[in-house]
């Protein structure tokens, strides 16, 4: 995308200061108007502004709708089309079965959470090469995304927090490590299945 215009700049600043979004107006023919900045934008502006922790509300000129979810879809549309794609198809297709989907109430929450996850494990990760940690950063992406996935079982499947409790000391039992993460591995896997069954009966 383009650099980031002068609008967009200033922008940032007012919002700096002031705490509140900025007012993005679309209007008829098209064209966002910032009224921060008393100037015309453009999609690539707005896009800077997201990557620069700006805050904006898009609104209908004339019907005064908040439209920002319209205009970060279209943005989001033009990078995949214009640049590297970023969705796999088959996640696409899963977004879309979604829809009309009795369990689409959860899907933005959760989406949320994992996006929320994904970027403080990023910031970890990053942190730890920059400090030149000698420990594996994935590790703890993966103790973060099996708590996660215990926590999920724990609401969807009663009981399961008491089934795994009493496997524990069978596992503490075991003499290799190796050994212990495999019966752990396998664990996730029973619950991975018992979350898909139960999601399935829900849905149905």
């Amino acid at each position: 995308m383009a650099g980031k215009s002068k609008a967009a700049k200033s922008g940032s600043r007012k919002t700096g200061e002031a705490g509140d979004a900025i007012i993005i107006k679309k209007y008829a023919n098209r064209r966002l108007y910032n009224t921060s900045s008393s100037s015309y934008i453009t999609l690539d502006d707005l896009a800077g502004m997201v990557r620069d922790n700006v805050e904006f509300q898009v609104l209908d000129a004339k019907s005064g709708d908040d439209i920002t979810h319209s205009i970060l879809t279209q943005i989001i549309m033009d990078e995949e089309a214009n640049g590297e794609q970023m969705l796999p198809v088959s996640f696409l297709r899963q977004l879309i079965g979604m829809y009309g989907n009795s369990m689409q109430a959860m899907v933005p929450s959760y989406l949320e959470a994992s996006m929320a996850n994904f970027r403080d494990n990023q910031t970890k990760i990053r942190e730890a090469f920059e400090k030149g940690m000698s420990n594996n950063p994935i590790s703890a992406i993966h103790e973060t995304n099996m708590a996660m996935m215990r926590a999920a079982a724990d609401v969807l499947i009663p009981g399961v927090a008491n089934k795994r409790k009493s496997a524990a000391p069978k596992a503490a039992t075991g003499a290799a490590s190796g050994a212990s993460s495999n019966g752990e591995i396998d664990a996730l896997r029973e619950q991975m299945a018992a979350m898909q069954k139960k999601l399935d009966e829900l849905s149905k």
